[in-house]
């Protein structure tokens, strides 16, 4: 009899402890959701959030609301997103960022594998190797003979030291063999100014930001670095066409992370909202018209693909002795 009562006493005081979270899994979402956003209003991150968002509003009956804290790279969105209430109302639209910034950065408060649980992958937006309009090449293998008959003369651009289009570019470099200067600026918008003015010669960028310019003349293109080419800029090859290498095959990754701690009922739910939301058309129209191609897949590939391109972009940074300014 004891051990009856023992026994029923357990079971009374776990469905005590149990019982708060499954009643909020359950009636989860129950208010708006925030959206926490690592760069500024208006960029590709932002652009792509925003569409998702919509997207999961519809699909969560409830409003998702980007909230974006731009700066060091995303690490100042990944760090409040870590601290946040593991309750399913912050979750975190991250970017390849997150993965860079571990060799790029001290003292990193978060780590993109513990602090996190994964729900899905969403979109990858390719590069674009684009040249200014007056640079004598037309195509990849002609850009690599021209920086070979003019070593160390050639400048590529970046949005900053660090970035994305930084790694690219030194990536880039390596694997072609060539000897080119790096200029870092301050967003993407100043290093295309110069790049059309002839200031700089090439550059890596998103295709959504590349596309306006190269359609009105003012930049060439060469290369997009995708497994396969892109509808907005059907005539240009991919960088494995153009070189024959898959190590060039690049983008600026997207996807959703939620605090690790986050009910597996609420997790589950995010994860079924986000592949829903990637499968409707309005939703896919809109991410492809930004240049982006959609991902979706698996918590364990998301997971995967994170730490295949950490190891990748670590070993980037160490041989080019990229550093953030």
């Amino acid at each position: 009899m004891q051990k009856l009562l023992l026994a029923a006493s357990a079971a009374i005081i776990s469905t005590t402890f149990i019982a708060p979270a499954a009643i909020a899994a359950d009636k989860y979402p129950s208010k708006p959701v925030r959206m926490l956003v690592g760069f500024p209003p208006g960029g590709s991150a932002d652009i792509n959030a925003r569409i998702v968002a919509q997207g999961l509003s519809s699909q969560l009956s409830t409003s998702i609301v980007p909230d974006n804290k731009p700066g060091a790279g995303g690490n100042i969105a990944a760090t409040e997103a870590k601290r946040s209430a593991p309750d399913g109302y912050t979750i975190f639209y991250s970017t390849s960022a997150i993965v860079l910034a571990p060799s790029l950065y001290q003292n990193v408060q978060f780590d993109a594998f513990n602090d996190f649980v994964p729900i899905s992958l969403t979109a990858n937006i390719p590069l674009v190797l684009v040249t200014t309009p007056n640079l004598p090449v037309n195509n990849v293998k002609e850009l690599v003979s021209y920086a070979k008959a003019n070593p160390g003369k050639l400048n590529y651009a970046s949005s900053g030291s660090g970035a994305l289009l930084h790694l690219g570019g030194a990536l880039f470099a390596k694997e072609m063999g060539i000897q080119v200067t790096h200029v870092a600026y301050k967003g993407s918008a100043p290093a295309i100014t110069d790049l059309i003015s002839g200031s700089t010669q090439f550059m890596f960028l998103p295709l959504n930001e590349a596309s306006p310019h190269i359609k009105a003349g003012k930049l060439k293109a060469l290369a997009l670095t995708s497994n396969k080419r892109s509808p907005l800029l059907a005539d240009v090859p991919t960088i494995k066409e153009a070189t024959g290498l898959d190590s060039l095959v690049m983008g600026a990754w997207q996807g959703i992370l939620v605090p690790r701690g986050t009910p597996d009922a609420i997790v589950t739910r995010l994860r079924e909202a986000t592949e829903h939301t990637l499968q409707d058309k309005a939703v896919r129209t809109k991410l492809q018209d930004q240049g982006s191609e959609i991902l979706g897949g698996t918590p364990l590939q998301y997971t995967q693909y994170m730490k295949t391109e950490s190891i990748r972009w670590a070993r980037v940074i160490k041989e080019s002795g990229a550093k953030v300014e």
